[in-house]
Formats: structure tokens, C-alpha cells, sequence
């Protein structure tokens, strides 16, 4: 145990291990604490797959140069880093996601990116497990990559340490001492470490450390799950990542199976101060039933689901906003803590790039990329929990949905 770091980062998953490594290799001594192993939570429950063209630009450019030091992490780190790229297909089965589709090329063609629609016979040929019954249009992505999450949060976490960090499993955060508005200490069942800057990046928790500092963030914890059936023998891992709009159904190759996962209507949602203080993602209740009838909407398209047999059943507590965006940045009201969190599940691919941008903040003053819109202030007005609560809902199930083509009563609520 360590008595005193530059920074402590407090959550070991993607976020927190990105952000810790790119403040030690900018020469900041720093503490990367968990209550529970390193890289065990949420982020290795994850689908690891990733989506470059976003809702805005600012977004997109966030996941596109997250993969591009995906491409590099080996090189960079010096962590091992294995990871596909087939590229990924979207599919529009309504009217206005045809005109999302369309709507994304333009901005993808204008950012750059090697994206463009094609015909429903060519994404059956890139995937044959598609059926092209019901499809109006595809997009396709060709540099998304997908791959197995754990390696980013146990890489970067490793790639810390080599770099001088202080890595504290099993070590849980019990306050954070202030003086004039700013931070001191962060108390530790451990002991105490000095410090003035900490970063809040404890995902499901986020919003309890956040608290031990006198300041809110809100943020809804919601459950998200997927399955990974067994070996079939025509998969292949050059096939694409999938994306079927209206349904919010994703589907890639897994080792052999396929994965299926997605974004159903009513996602159960959780207040962790109403946990046990040693609870963990490993304990969350999942439910086979809300996977089979996510597969059961695109059984047209993938009928393979149907009789599949699964191989694996695994899900996390990503955390949701209002808003549908992250939150990155320093708090509103107390000095030297910073929050990196509502992933709006999509924290794991962007990761590499937020970290990075948010130790730049720390050690710099100010990122290089304009981040406001992922601002914590932009909260500041707050709304009643029931009414967090209800927009977090609609966020996560209309995850692939542009908010034109969100159904009047979604929009209304967002």
C-alpha cells in the first residue's frame, strides 16, 4: 500500500485502466484501485465490439481513433492485443432507418471513413448467416474490429504498472477527504492515500464514489446481456459484425459460435447503494428469456438462433445518461476529481481514446479534442430519479436509433 500518488484512479475496468496507463506514461505517479480483481467487473463481460460511426461527429472521431490504437496496442504497449477487423454491417428493415442509414454514409464519406450502403445479396455473402428477407438497406463499415474484451482493461491495467503504477486489487474507497473545495485524501479500507486529483471511473458505482466527494453524477446502472451459442461449423471470424436497427439485435463470431446480444424495451435497472457492500457483477441475475426473445425479432434474418444451443450466458451494469452521450471530465464544485463513465454501452471500443483524452485534461489543462458535449455540468439542472430513470430507458432501448427516427413518444421522453 502506497501513501501518497499523483492521481488515484478508482475502478480497474476499460475506462479506468486506459485513463491510469496514459497518466503513467505521461510521468504521473498513480494508484489504480478496485474493490474487487483487476479487469472483472463489467468490461470483460462486454460484447468487444466496435462502432465508429456514431451519433454526432465528435462521437465518431472518439471511436475512430480508438481503434486505430486498438490496431497499435501491441506496439504501444507492449501488451498482447488479438483482434479482428471484417468490418460491420448495419440493417434498416424500416423506412426511416433506411434514411438513418443513408444519413450515416454522408457523415461517415465526410469524416473519412471507408463506409458505404450496399446491396442486401452482398451482405449475405459477407455474413451467410443473414437472410436477406425483410431487409431495406445495409451499410458497411469496413475497418470495425471486434475482440475479446477483457484485453483492453488487463492490458492497459499491465501496461501501468510497467510504466511505475501502483495497482491495489481488493482495495475498497470508504471517503475522500476535502479542504477548501478540493481534493486531499482518498481513504481506502487499506489506508490512506494523499492526492489531489482522482478519477471516478467505477462504472456500476459510479455514482457512490462520486457521492464520497460531495457531488452527483447521474448515471443508471442497466443490466445488459448476451449469449454465445456453440460451435457451428460455417462460422468464420472474417465474418462482420451485424447490427439489425429497429430490433437493437447485434450478432458476430465468437470462437467458433455465434454471439447474439442487444437492447430490449424495459432493461432492469439497479440503485447500487441498495446492494451489499461486497456485491459483484459475477452475482447479477440474468435472464436467458430476454436474449431468446431479442432473437426471436430477428428470426427472419438470422433464423440460426433459433435452434442453436448456447455455449455461453454472460451480462454487466454498463452505465446509462439522460442523454445517451459519456461522461468525461472534471466535476462541477470540487477541485481535482474527475468522472469517466456512462459508457451508454459503448465505454468498452471507446476507451483507448477517452483515457487518453481525459489524461491529457489532467496533465495538460485541457484535451485535445473538443469533449463539452460529454461535459459533467451539462447535468447540472438534475431531474427527479423516476425521471432519470424513464430517459435512461429510452436511450438504452433505442441504442441504434438516431434520434429523428426515435417514435414520437421515445423522442418526447428523451
Amino acid at each position: 500500500m502506497i501513501d501518497q500518488a499523483d492521481v488515484v484512479v478508482i475502478g480497474a475496468g476499460a475506462l479506468g485502466a486506459s485513463t491510469a496507463y496514459h497518466l503513467a506514461k505521461s510521468g504521473r505517479s498513480v494508484a489504480l484501485l478496485d474493490q474487487a480483481a483487476l479487469a472483472s467487473q463489467t468490461s470483460p463481460r462486454a460484447a468487444g465490439l466496435s462502432g465508429q460511426l456514431r451519433r454526432s461527429a465528435g462521437m465518431t472521431q472518439i471511436a475512430v481513433r480508438s481503434v486505430k490504437m486498438i490496431e497499435r496496442f501491441a506496439e504501444e504497449t507492449g501488451e498482447p492485443m488479438v483482434f479482428h477487423q471484417p468490418g460491420s454491417l448495419k440493417i434498416a428493415r424500416l423506412p426511416e432507418h433506411e434514411a438513418q442509414l443513408r444519413a450515416d454514409v454522408q457523415l461517415g464519406k465526410r469524416l473519412g471513413l471507408d463506409v458505404d450502403l450496399i446491396a442486401p445479396e452482398e451482405a449475405r455473402r459477407l455474413m451467410p448467416f443473414l437472410h436477406t428477407s425483410g431487409i431495406r438497406a445495409v451499410t458497411h463499415m469496413r475497418t470495425d474490429v471486434y475482440l475479446e474484451p477483457v484485453q483492453i482493461p488487463l492490458g492497459y491495467a499491465r501496461a501501468a504498472e510497467k510504466r511505475g503504477a501502483t495497482l491495489l486489487p481488493e482495495t475498497r474507497v470508504t471517503g475522500i477527504e476535502t479542504e477548501r473545495g478540493a481534493v486531499r485524501r482518498v481513504i481506502t479500507d487499506k489506508g490512506a492515500i494523499r492526492t489531489e486529483t482522482v478519477v471516478d471511473a467505477a462504472g456500476a458505482w459510479l455514482r457512490l464514489v462520486a457521492a464520497l466527494g460531495g457531488t452527483g453524477v447521474p448515471v443508471v446502472p442497466t443490466r445488459h446481456q448476451l449469449m454465445i451459442t456453440e460451435t457451428l461449423a460455417e462460422v468464420r471470424p472474417e465474418q462482420p459484425i451485424t447490427r439489425i436497427i429497429d430490433a437493437n439485435v447485434y450478432v458476430r463470431p465468437d470462437k467458433g459460435g455465434l454471439m447474439l446480444g442487444g437492447y430490449e424495451a424495459d432493461p432492469v435497472q439497479y440503485d447500487m447503494q441498495a446492494m451489499p457492500p461486497g456485491y459483484r457483477i459475477e452475482a447479477l441475475a440474468l435472464d436467458l428469456g430476454v436474449l431468446r426473445r431479442l432473437a426471436e425479432r430477428v428470426h427472419e434474418q438470422f433464423p440460426v438462433f433459433r435452434d442453436a444451443a448456447v455455449r455461453e450466458h454472460r451480462g454487466g451494469l454498463p452505465t446509462m445518461t439522460a442523454d445517451g452521450e459519456h461522461v468525461l471530465g472534471p466535476t462541477p464544485g470540487l477541485r481535482g476529481l474527475y468522472v469517466i463513465g456512462g459508457c451508454c454501452v459503448g465505454g468498452l471500443s471507446t476507451a483507448p481514446a477517452l483515457g487518453a483524452l481525459l489524461a491529457e485534461w489532467i496533465t495538460d489543462g485541457a484535451p485535445s479534442m473538443d469533449v463539452s458535449f460529454m461535459a459533467p455540468e451539462r447535468f447540472a439542472a438534475g431531474l427527479p430519479e423516476d425521471a432519470l430513470r424513464e430517459r435512461c430507458r429510452v436511450q438504452y432501448a433505442h441504442h441504434y436509433w438516431s434520434h429523428d427516427s426515435m417514435p414520437r413518444s421515445a423522442a418526447a421522453a428523451d
